[in-house]
């Protein structure tokens, strides 16, 4: 009997530990239990999406996020193999952390155009090395995990939110209809506070 009780826990214990370490963390900023939890979904080849992080993002993290108001979740909807494979690569380390994704959101224009993936995938390599993020940008393309963990989001989003275009924010899993920017944003979560 003890020999049982202990096979089970010994499965249950790995099987756990095992789970945990492979499951993919989404990459967010802010405090896990903000009242104000936001999704944006986007496309790291959208221009859209870039001006989002370049100009929205910086106001709402020194006005709401650094204050604890508000959490943000960054998924990805890529629009093309590009913006997947650049995704692929803001969730390769799978430690939440946002540094990344706002770097190649920062300098989209110097990798996300090419006349094949071939050549994009290669700037993206150049300008991910310069930085030294020491990542292995081959490895993080060829996941498979975090393939299937992006592209479980972006149908997520089409499900649940009749997502079709790149930025959408999603404001306490309500869709924000208004256009995105930081005057409408703030309004909104003012409100909300």
């Amino acid at each position: 009997m003890k020999k049982t009780i202990l096979a089970i826990f010994c499965i249950i214990f790995f099987s756990t530990s095992v789970f945990s370490d492979t499951k993919i963390n989404p990459i967010y900023e802010g405090n896990l239990d903000a009242k104000i939890q936001l999704i944006i979904y986007e496309s790291l080849t959208c221009s859209h999406c870039a001006d989002f992080h370049n100009e929205v993002y910086p106001e709402l993290k020194k006005d709401f996020i650094n204050k604890g108001f508000v959490k943000i979740e960054f998924r990805s909807f890529p629009l093309d193999l590009a913006a997947l494979n650049a995704s692929k690569i803001a969730h390769c380390r799978n430690d939440g952390k946002s540094d990344i994704l706002h770097f190649l959101f920062k300098n989209q224009k110097k990798w996300a155009k090419g006349s094949t993936i071939d050549e994009i995938n290669l700037k993206l390599k150049k300008i991910l090395d310069n930085e030294k993020f020491r990542i292995d940008i081959d490895k993080c393309i060829n996941n498979k995990k975090i393939e299937d963990h992006i592209l479980e989001d972006r149908i997520e989003a089409v499900k649940k939110f009749k997502l079709n275009a790149t930025p959408t924010l999603i404001i306490n899993n309500k869709k924000f209809d208004k256009t995105l920017n930081y005057k409408n944003l703030k309004k909104t979560l003012e409100k909300m506070i």
